[in-house]
């Protein structure tokens, strides 16, 4: 019997190690996080204010021209109903410009979670903070591209 009521002290111990999410923000009032995304690697920090979005210098509708690029950048803000309410400054290089916007969307998500835990659970629900692992497959030697065979002659 002294074996089952240990075992009970064991389960109770593993829930009070459950990870609590805290706050984290530095002295500036900011939340800061990185996000990734094929070859691009986006760096955001996310503060309160007017809704401005700042990428690399420049506002974010003239950095991402396409529309489609603009609502994956804002898909986190909308998701988590904080529109106009963070100002958002975002650098990011590497890849494309797809590449970029999703490195954006991913750091963005992550830093909206520093500044307010509870957020959390509507951006994971999203999808929005698991980091996309598709990449370019390499070139493999005796093929033309990864997976294209050199084509085939008969005579």
């Amino acid at each position: 019997m002294a074996d089952l009521s240990s075992l009970k002290d064991l389960g109770t111990a593993s829930e009070a190690a459950a990870p609590a999410h805290v706050r984290k923000v530095d002295s500036l009032g900011r939340s800061y996080a990185t996000g990734k995304r094929k070859n691009a690697v986006a760096r955001v920090w996310v503060k309160p204010g007017s809704g401005k979005i700042i990428v690399n210098g420049k506002e974010f509708a003239d950095y991402f021209a396409r529309p489609v690029l603009q609502m994956i950048l804002r898909q986190p803000i909308v998701a988590a109903a904080r529109d106009g309410q963070f100002d958002i400054v975002a650098t990011v290089a590497g890849g494309g410009l797809s590449g970029q916007a999703g490195a954006v969307r991913h750091g963005l998500s992550k830093a909206l979670t520093y500044f307010e835990p509870g957020l959390r659970s509507v951006l994971k629900k999203g999808g929005f903070l698991t980091r996309d692992s598709r990449v370019v497959e390499r070139k493999k030697y005796g093929k033309a591209k990864a997976r294209r065979s050199f084509q085939f002659s008969k005579r």
